[in-house]
């Protein structure tokens, strides 16, 4: 048997994120992919720049000590290979290639700052196929601070996918036109109108918590009347009360509400009546896309 541990760091609009995996390799068996570590820090950069087209001096400060650190955890975990992307807010920061220069700089990591369409194929080199039934049609949502990612499977295929500015963050803040909502809505409409019964794949930490708290056994779906009525508790709490009674994280008790309404967008206009949650999200595909690079170059 061989061991090697993978990292992968996801700097999104909302938080940053470093997944440590362990690979194992036994022959003749299908390799294990084994989380080790996962470590978040809510920096938010998109706070700063969908408003102001730059990452913030503070922020940057506070990526540069959060990349230090992920250095030093990987350096620990003798992490044998490493990738880092940047997604949403890094992609409209008009200094983002400059922060991007001096993190490399003064850590030594090098980040890639990828696009709707890589974020959505990273993401589906998870074990997403593996949750995929052959027969049917699923409706997968990525929801981040930034954007959204849809992507519509069916036969186990993909079909057509797209990444919309609809993110948390950008909610928050007021940032999303009307014209956006409706964007999304037709897009959905038309793209799963043919299909007689759609389910909607959810991923991202807002809807993992939602699981989480909801009680289910992994695998089991959540309803719409869960989820919509999950929906109206945390808009009758206020900021608070939804960290004091619901448990949740301070960073987390204001983009969940915004996030809920996307996923309850998504599974309106597409008729689905379940939302699956999986937790995979973009750093356990950056684990997959490596460990593909090792056998390619094998």
């Amino acid at each position: 048997m061989t061991i090697e541990k993978y990292g992968a760091i996801d700097i999104g609009s909302n938080a940053v994120r470093l997944l440590i995996s362990s690979i194992h390799e036994e022959e003749g068996q299908t390799t294990r992919f084994k989380k080790t570590s996962l470590v978040r820090v809510p920096i938010r950069l998109g706070a700063d720049v969908f408003k102001t087209k730059r990452v913030s001096e503070e922020n940057i400060i506070r990526m540069i000590d959060a990349m230090q650190a992920y250095q030093l955890l990987m350096k620990t975990h003798k992490v044998v290979k490493y990738k880092a992307c940047a997604t949403s807010a890094m992609r409209e920061a008009e200094n983002g290639e400059e922060v991007v220069e001096l993190i490399k700089e003064k850590t030594g990591i090098q980040i890639d700052i990828i696009g709707g369409k890589d974020e959505a194929a990273i993401i589906a080199m998870t074990d997403l196929n593996n949750l995929i039934n052959t027969d049917a049609t699923y409706l997968y949502v990525d929801v981040g601070g930034g954007s959204t990612e849809f992507t519509l499977y069916h036969n186990g295929n993909v079909i057509t996918s797209r990444s919309f500015k609809l993110g948390t963050v950008r909610l928050l803040n007021k940032l999303i036109s009307d014209d956006i909502w409706n964007e999304v809505e037709q897009w959905i409409k038309k793209n799963t109108q043919e299909y007689p019964r759609v389910s909607l794949i959810g991923s991202g930490g807002n809807i993992n918590n939602i699981f989480k708290n909801s009680g289910k056994s992994p695998g089991k779906p959540l309803s719409f009347l869960y989820l919509s009525s999950y929906y109206k508790l945390l808009n009758s709490l206020t900021y608070e009360e939804r960290i004091w009674q619901l448990n949740l994280n301070q960073d987390r008790a204001d983009v969940i509400i915004p996030a809920a309404r996307i996923y309850l967008s998504a599974m309106k206009w597409s008729g689905a009546k379940d939302i699956y949650v999986p937790k995979i999200g973009l750093s356990d595909g950056i684990i997959k896309s490596l460990y593909n690079e090792k056998l390619n170059n094998c």
